[in-house]
């Protein structure tokens, strides 16, 4: 099979001044090519490459002071507004825990990292951008009014590295697996009821080598049961009606990206629901939402029970939980707010 030609630099710069309201990652469709790619087309012009080491860019993030940082997949954006703060760097994991901004960091997949300027208006914006090695975009970090724009200059300078090519190498992305369609029920409830943490979920997927959408199609309805897909803006509102604080997970390989508090204006726009609160914007295509389940977890504080959407390639979208410190009990209300959800029939199920 012979694969499509490339378009060059020159032609991606092209196609984007042809198409200047299109945002970056339909262009990249367009063009069938990943939006890292797209951003490398303008270095030496409105971008520069710099490491893409992501504890580096934590040592360094700080500095910055108030800044938006954006993580997203492919059917949900989150984007929370505050500081990098109480960085705890680690080579196969790092954490970030400030007051708005709290990550859960994977530095593996970085691979590519830009330093971005572009005119808007009469502003120009600046943006520091991280990608896998497919081209897909890993953490965004971008600059507001109260940022400290000298200490974005230093950074960049600190970072920026020698190759400044305008063409970028990406691999393509690897197949998908049918998660192991053969479960052993019997052995998935006995660990699943012995757990202890919520962490150790991963860890009882790859000891039984099935995908999560595999587990919570197997392990029963006291552990999970199906919603229907409008299970979550109806969750938003009950949680928003009474400021009930939660917690909103949404990630990808690189990074996962925690919102924690209340939410309050909920809206939806075509096929995109959004939260758009001061410190809090989120963005979930609701029509990408395959499957979506309440889950309950053992842990040594009692059940914990979840909200999760899943795609049609059975990835994780997005993820809530009601808020709640380690060592206290799930709060009821949160409880009954994903219980009195609408579940999905048998027959819609099927």
């Amino acid at each position: 099979m012979t694969e499509t030609p490339r378009p060059t630099p020159a032609e991606i710069r092209a196609f984007r001044a042809e198409n200047p309201r299109m945002r970056e990652r339909d262009v990249a469709a367009a063009l069938s090519i990943p939006e890292a790619a797209l951003v490398a087309a303008e270095c030496g012009l409105t971008a520069v490459r710099i490491d893409p080491s992501a504890n580096r860019l934590l040592e360094r993030a700080p500095e910055l002071g108030e800044v938006m940082a954006l993580t997203r997949n492919e059917s949900a954006v989150h984007e929370k507004i505050g500081v990098y703060e109480k960085a705890q760097l680690g080579s196969f994991a790092s954490i970030v825990l400030g007051e708005h901004i709290d990550l859960r960091v994977f530095p593996g997949p970085w691979a590519h990292g830009f330093a971005v300027m572009k005119r808007d208006g009469d502003l120009l914006r600046h943006s520091l951008q991280y990608f896998d090695r497919h081209g897909t975009a890993v953490h965004k970090i971008h600059l507001r009014p109260a940022s400290d724009l000298a200490a974005y200059h230093r950074l960049v300078d600190a970072l920026r590295i020698e190759d400044q090519a305008q063409t970028l190498d990406w691999d393509l992305a690897a197949p998908v697996s049918d998660g192991g369609a053969d479960v052993d029920v019997a052995a998935l409830r006995d660990a699943w009821s012995r757990m202890t943490d919520t962490h150790q979920f991963h860890g009882l997927l790859r000891k039984l080598k099935i995908d999560r959408r595999a587990a919570l199609n197997a392990v029963g309805e006291d552990y999970a049961w199906r919603l229907e897909t409008g299970a979550v803006e109806a969750m938003l509102r009950a949680s928003a009606e009474t400021t009930l604080p939660i917690m909103c997970f949404v990630g990808n390989p690189g990074v996962i990206q925690i919102h924690s508090g209340p939410v309050a204006q909920i809206q939806t726009m075509g096929p995109w629901l959004n939260v758009m609160d001061p410190t809090f914007h989120l963005h979930l295509r609701v029509d990408r939402l395959a499957e979506v389940w309440a889950v309950r977890k053992p842990t040594a504080d009692g059940h914990v029970t979840s909200l999760e959407a899943l795609d049609a390639a059975g990835d994780m979208v997005i993820q809530f939980f009601g808020k709640r410190k380690e060592g206290l009990a799930e709060r009821p209300e949160w409880r009954a707010v994903l219980e009195a959800l609408p579940r999905l029939a048998l027959t819609e199920a099927a």
